[in-house]
């Protein structure tokens, strides 16, 4: 038998969290997500069956929903992330699948990605750095797809414009992190 061991992101067995002036960066891994996608003409009918499992709506373009543990993020069109907490939820996928059926594609997503939560007063100051969008316009349970240190990233505006999370691709987990660290560095 195999003694495994977690690690996150960024290749530690905890999180890790860093303070910059009026800034912090918190690596957050303990999410497990999964992506959906509606399959052509189910449009109605997946809707109804996500809001029956999720508790509230799938949310329109470039925003999120939330309710209870459930988060959707807008990626694309008929296309989400869902984000529930991992200690709960490890098997989101396996969850969304069964309640979705045939109406949508549901795809494992938990080890593909990184989050970097940025809590603070200077988050705007820190995002501008890094991306070109505007965060100061997004108002709360906004999402955006951007570039962030050359890589395809999504920026979402959770309960304040103090708070943003980035989401990236896991196996550049460090050069994200990497570019908020001097960003954040530079805006204090």
């Amino acid at each position: 038998m195999h003694d495994l061991i977690a690690i996150t992101p960024l290749g530690a067995t905890s999180a890790r969290a860093d303070t910059i002036g009026g800034i912090s960066i918190i690596e957050c891994p303990d999410w497990a997500l999964a992506s959906v996608t509606c399959r052509l003409g189910q449009q109605e009918e997946m809707q109804l069956l996500a809001k029956k499992f999720l508790g509230c709506a799938l949310p329109p373009a470039s925003m999120s929903a939330s309710k209870d543990v459930f988060t959707a993020l807008w990626i694309g069109p008929d296309q989400w992330m869902v984000e529930a907490p991992h200690h709960s939820h490890e098997d989101l996928a396996a969850q969304l699948k069964a309640r979705l059926g045939e109406t949508a594609s549901v795809t494992e997503q938990s080890d593909g990605w990184c989050r970097f939560d940025l809590k603070g007063a200077i988050c705007h100051d820190v995002l501008e750095r890094l991306c070109n969008v505007n965060t100061r316009a997004m108002v709360s349970g906004a999402v955006s797809r951007t570039r962030l240190e050359h890589l395809g990233c999504f920026v979402v505006s959770r309960e304040t414009d103090k708070h943003f999370s980035v989401i990236g691709p896991r196996s550049s987990a460090r050069s994200i992190h990497h570019a908020i660290i001097v960003a954040a560095k530079s805006a204090a």
